[in-house]
Formats: C-alpha cells, structure tokens, sequence
C-alpha cells in the first residue's frame, strides 16, 4: 500500500508533552472529550452501511451522551442525506473530519481500500476509530493498523457483530474451564440466494445519471473514492458498478470472504483461543463464479480451511447459489457446542466413547442449553464505553488484525490457486 501520511497536530500528543498526562490501555483522560464528557462524532462513509450507522448514532444520543457533528461521503446525494440527518457539518475530503479538535472519535464505514489509511490517519490525529469490517484490504494493511493501535494508544473497534454476543464469550471460558475436551476444529457458514437483487455484482444502476461528470446532487468525486493518488487502487474510468457494488471487484473487496465470512471467523476464534485471536499457519480457499457470472470478479462460491498453531482447523463456507447454511459449530474431543443463528444460546452435547469425561467436566450432564448471561453491550456501546472507562472491546484490532490475515490468505489462495502460508516471523503471506 503507497501510504503518505500527512502530519497532524494530534491533541492527546500535546496534552501528554505539556502535562504529562497519559492515556493507559486506550482510555483517555475524560477532559479531553466534549463537554459534560459527550463524545463527538464524525461518520467517514454514508453509502447503505454507513447511513444505518449513523441513524444509530443519532438515534441513541441523548441516552449515550454522544453527538454527531460531522459526516463525509464522495457522493453529493449522500452526504446532503447524512447532514440533514445528524444536523451537522458535510464534506466530501474526510481530511477535513480528521482536522478537527472538537471530535473525539471517527466511524469509518468506506470501501475496504480505505480502511487502513483513515484509521491510521485518523489515531494520528488523536481519534478513536470504530471500524467497520473487514479491517484493511491486504494482509499487510492489517498489521500496520494493529501496529498504529499500539503507537497512538487510541481505542480501535472492528465492527463484526457476532463478537457482542454473549455466547461467544460464554463459549471462550467453557472451552477454556476444557469442559468441551481439547477443540480440533470448527465450522461457520453464510449463504444467500437473492433472486431479482445484485449481490456483489452488477445492477441497475448502472444507469442512474451520476458520476464526476455530473453536478449538484449527482456528482461523485471519482478520483477520491478510487484513491489511486496514495495508490490505494488502480485509477480506471468511471464504472458505476464499482461504485455502488465494490463488493464485487478484487481491487476494493475479498466478495463474501471480507464480507461474509469475516463475521464467522471472528467469533470462533475469540471462542477457541481468546480476544485477541491467533495468527494461521496455512490456509486454502476454493469455489468459483458459478452461475452468477454478470461482470463480478469475486465468485459465488467460495469455502476456506484455514489450520492455526494452536492445532485445530476453521472451515468456512460462503455460496450465493442457495441459502441452506451450516450452523456454527465447535467440535472437541468430549463434546460439540452449536450456535444457531435463529437463537441467542448454545447447545453443548457429549460425543460417542467420551461421554464420560463430558459429564465429568459438565456436572453430570450429556447435553446442556446455555442461555446468554446478557450483560455484555453491543458493538457501538461497548466502543463508547471504553472510550469512557477503559475494558475490553468486543472486537480488538488483535482480532481484527488476525481474523484479516487469514480471510486475505483465503481470498489469495482462491485467486492465485495455490496454498497459502503465513511466516509468522517476518508477518508475511506466503504462497507455496
């Protein structure tokens, strides 16, 4: 990635040089919040994402002492929606967000080719960052953020869902109490089917009378949203299907791994060995671009392996073709947990010749129904909370960062048809 990042008055970095105070463990002393210890927002991205987010945000203001007071998009429309919805300022160079002393912290909901350069940027000016998943494009993208967290000491946020659930939590201290036996592998799956609707392809806006070429509401700043000038993607005439279905195109996106799957790995991995994930040692991915061949470059069907050190394999599936899916499942040596998606608990049951040792270590049981304990905030209100009073984040940019690596391996293995290995010395991705 061609960062060139400018260099910005940061304000914890002048407050820490002249008073010596410091922030510890992402937590930031509240005098440099707004007043009465409000918050205060910019939103980066307001396409279809970024706008449910920021009426999130506006919504839950008043009970969480936030406030939005300024958005950013390319798209004229969009940004004149988003200004009139939270009341604030608009721009169309996020820049000008990041310049502002009187925003605590960013939420980046831009196209994937983005992420690394505003989240660092934006800690380099002394923001939180709640980031939208995935967290970068590329393997390498990822652990310049994750190293950036821990320069800036600011609070990042990865925004897959699934880790604000209770049971994922509650899985992370049954599998480490071993009362599922040693874990050796897990699975998770996200399908669609979506007849008369794009899905990561093309569409019928390919028509609307907007772009660089048009003016007023219809303009969009092609060149910015490509970022070709800090060679984030290649410059290519204006394509309103890259526009508005990025989704679909290698130079943005990874299609359903980045998309789809990044919510799945996430969560198993936060269960199987902790908040703070693990690295891969090997990864394969393979699938194609069946039946929905309408000018996509991502295929409609894509599954993964991905085997990790701690001696145990993820398999993740990912299709466009038919919508069953496969619930999440963690499968040890006494017993199986299950996690189905219509439900907010976890089934556990013992397995074959072991089931003594899982009603050994399950006070006696053979199956078990584990409700959520409900204590633990969502996604947004666990990010504000840290800000606030330190703890742990649902997801931490050492998950996020982990959990990218090994769906990028996943996608480049798919692309490149080869095994892809990560050298976890020199934090490379490998082909074999």
């Amino acid at each position: 990635m061609g960062r060139n990042l400018p260099t910005r008055r940061s304000f914890i970095k002048t407050i820490t040089a002249t008073t010596g105070v410091l922030s510890v463990g992402g937590l930031i002393p509240s005098f440099v919040l707004g007043a009465n210890d409000r918050i205060n927002y910019g939103v980066i991205g307001t396409g279809g994402r970024g706008t449910g987010l920021l009426r999130e945000l506006v919504n839950r203001s008043g009970e969480e002492n936030i406030q939005v007071k300024a958005v950013c998009d390319v798209f004229q429309k969009r940004l004149t929606e988003a200004k009139d919805i939270c009341k604030g300022d608009g721009y169309m160079d996020y820049r000008k967000i990041l310049d502002r002393n009187d925003i605590d912290a960013v939420l980046i909901a831009a196209p994937d080719h983005w992420h690394s350069k505003m989240c660092i940027e934006a800690m380099d000016a002394g923001k939180h960052v709640y980031c939208e998943k995935p967290l970068t494009l590329t393997c390498e993208q990822a652990i310049e953020v994750r190293d950036a967290v821990k320069k800036y000491n600011k609070v990042l946020q990865v925004g897959p869902q699934r880790t604000a659930q209770d049971r994922w939590w509650n899985a992370r201290d049954i599998i480490r109490d071993g009362r599922l036996g040693k874990v050796t592998w897990a699975q998770g799956s996200w399908n669609r089917n979506n007849r008369g609707r794009s899905v990561f392809g093309t569409s019928d806006r390919r028509d609307d009378p907007v772009g660089p070429h048009m003016t007023g509401e219809n303009y969009i700043d092609w060149d910015m949203w490509l970022g070709h000038k800090w060679g984030l993607a290649p410059r290519v005439p204006w394509n309103p299907n890259r526009f508005f279905y990025f989704r679909g195109y290698w130079d943005y996106n990874g299609g359903v791994a980045t998309d789809l799957l990044y919510h799945f790995l996430a969560p198993l991995l936060l269960a199987i060995v902790g908040e703070d994930g693990e690295y891969p040692v090997r990864v394969n991915g393979n699938g194609g671009l069946y039946d929905n061949n309408d000018g996509r470059e991502v295929p409609d069907v894509f599954m993964m392996t991905v085997d990790y050190p701690g001696k145990f394999t993820v398999f993740l599936e990912s299709v466009l073709t038919n919508e069953y899916y496969r619930p999440a499942r963690i499968y040890g040596r006494y017993g199986t947990m299950e996690f189905d998606e219509s439900l907010s608990d976890i089934s556990m049951e013992g397995v074959g010749s072991f089931m003594d040792k899982f009603r050994e270590m399950n006070n006696d049981y053979e199956k078990m129904i584990i409700p959520p304990t409900g204590g633990r905030r969502d996604m947004h209100g666990n990010f504000i909370d840290v800000i606030r009073k330190g703890g742990k984040l649902n997801c931490n940019v050492n998950l996020g960062a982990s959990t990218m690596v090994a769906i990028k391996m996943g996608v480049e293995s798919y692309r490149q048809k080869k095994t892809m290995l990560w050298n976890a010395v020199k934090e490379k991705m490998i082909a074999s």
